[in-house]
């Protein structure tokens, strides 16, 4: 199991993400290390996180996304994402 988290918010997360930095993408795949842990809430975007041991992790807009440090994974992007993100 990877440990990844998605869970929908209560307004107040919602309120205290929002006020973090942004990142966007278009429709991609890509691999990706997380060096931390990052907390990331998705306001748009369609979203399928493939990891090494063959676990799918689907997340899209409105949910609040924990990655563990260590975590190799491929990120395959389905609808263009933007997302408000915590590091560490």
């Amino acid at each position: 199991m990877s440990d990844i988290r998605v869970e929908k918010p209560s307004q107040d997360q919602i309120s205290d993400m929002q006020t973090e930095p942004t990142w966007e993408k278009g429709e991609s795949t890509f691999d990706w290390e997380y060096d931390v842990r990052e907390v990331c809430y998705l306001t748009d975007g369609d979203v399928t996180v493939h990891t090494p041991d063959g676990e799918q992790v689907r997340f899209g807009a409105g949910d609040l996304v924990t990655f563990p440090q260590g975590l190799q994974c491929t990120w395959e992007i389905h609808r263009p994402v933007r997302k408000h993100y915590r590091l560490g």
